[in-house]
């Protein structure tokens, strides 16, 4: 071994109690460059070895919030800037929205910068040779038996000191591990030859295998289930039926579990006439018509209802909701025209159920009655 470079002595045990002891004695005789490893977790090793927080959380942070920058900067980029569109009343970069993506991006990026450092900075990819490897002491600490070793690199290393207090820590037994030739002389770099041409091979083959598996295996029978279903898509033909309409009309009378007929279609005077509105005018009620009439109706008649749309031009004003016309309106036509519409004006029917368009006709009541409260209304 005369010719060879140390790299560490290292010494094996065969109890956990006395590598928890030597960990901590090799720690308070003021050894830095040291490690313990065992053939499994050791709670309290890392106390016992004095082991100062990990670096790699430095790193972490530092992706995680970069890649929060990131996906807020290209989310305000596109919905303020290249591209801003007003969808139900809402800002243009209204965070909340928003808050699931970003928190992927972040979690992402803090995740694949932290693996990257680790492999890269930490382990010096694409070098994946250790001293250690391949030696009788890591043989018998991968198996059953714990270990701790020494490096010659440190500042009080002194190869028969450290063998003295091995040896009085009561080791098993004690190795000197040498570095190969091949590790000191080569020098590895992300740029190396072989590596570079690696990841090309790799590159290819991941490729090709994608290739066949989403354009050729994927269509090859038992594999094709999810592109050909038993089913007939809309506007699709069938053969099953004698005239060739894949698309079928309801049975005369069904109505859909859980919806309820509106009969007053194209009859708003009836609507106001024979409807009533069944919900209490409560605060609960009243919030959920608040919330309801700011995201559907605030954007064309204002957040108070007096037709100052907040649409800077982009469609019609509404008229405003405290004319004489519509406040004397009974509750069932205002009703009527939250759910078909009136003029340009579309039905909310599909947007909001039944209960909530009638709690938008209370806040909408309720919002006629602030604005034109009268002295009673104040005592």
């Amino acid at each position: 071994m005369e010719n060879k470079k140390l790299y560490s002595v290292a010494a094996t045990f065969d109890d956990p109690n006395k590598i928890m002891i030597a960990a901590d004695k090799v720690s308070d005789a003021g050894y830095k460059k040291y490690d313990v490893n065992t053939p499994f977790p050791l709670h309290g090793m890392d106390d016992a070895m004095k082991l100062p927080p990990s670096k790699i959380g430095y790193f972490t942070i530092t992706f995680g919030l970069t890649g929060t920058s990131l996906i807020l900067f290209f989310i305000w980029w596109i919905t303020s800037v290249d591209y801003p569109q007003v969808i139900g009343g809402k800002p243009f970069f209204g965070i909340p929205a928003f808050i699931p993506v970003t928190f992927e991006a972040t979690v992402l990026l803090a995740a694949i910068g932290s693996a990257l450092t680790l492999i890269i900075y930490f382990f010096k990819f694409p070098n994946n040779s250790h001293p250690l490897h391949d030696t009788e002491y890591m043989n018998a600490v991968s198996s059953d038996e714990y270990g701790i070793y020494i490096e010659a690199q440190d500042e009080k290393f002194d190869l028969e000191g450290v063998k003295s207090l091995f040896n009085s820590l009561g080791a098993k037994k004690i190795h000197e591990i040498y570095y190969e030739e091949e590790f000191l002389t080569q020098k590895f770099s992300l740029f190396d030859k072989k590596f570079i041409i690696g990841l090309v091979v790799i590159a290819i083959f991941t490729s090709f295998s994608a290739y066949m598996h989403l354009n050729k295996l994927l269509y090859i029978t038992p594999f094709n289930w999810m592109v050909e279903q038993p089913k007939v898509s809309a506007q699709q033909a069938s053969t099953f039926f004698a005239d060739g309409f894949g698309m079928r009309t309801p049975a005369e009378g069904t109505v859909a579990r859980g919806f309820i007929p509106y009969a007053f279609t194209g009859k708003p005077e009836e609507a106001g006439k024979y409807l009533s509105n069944p919900l209490e005018a409560n605060e609960r009620n009243i919030d959920l018509g608040k919330r309801k009439y700011l995201t559907f109706c605030s954007p064309c008649h204002g957040n108070y209802g007096n037709g100052e749309s907040r649409l800077n031009g982009q469609f019609p004003n509404g008229p405003t909701l405290h004319s004489d016309k519509i406040v004397n309106w009974p509750d069932g036509q205002l009703y009527h025209v939250i759910s078909e519409g009136q003029n340009v004006m579309p039905g909310y029917s599909k947007q909001a159920t039944r209960d909530e368009r009638w709690a938008i006709v209370l806040y909408v009541r309720t919002l006629q009655r602030a604005m034109n409260a009268k002295e009673s209304d104040l005592k």
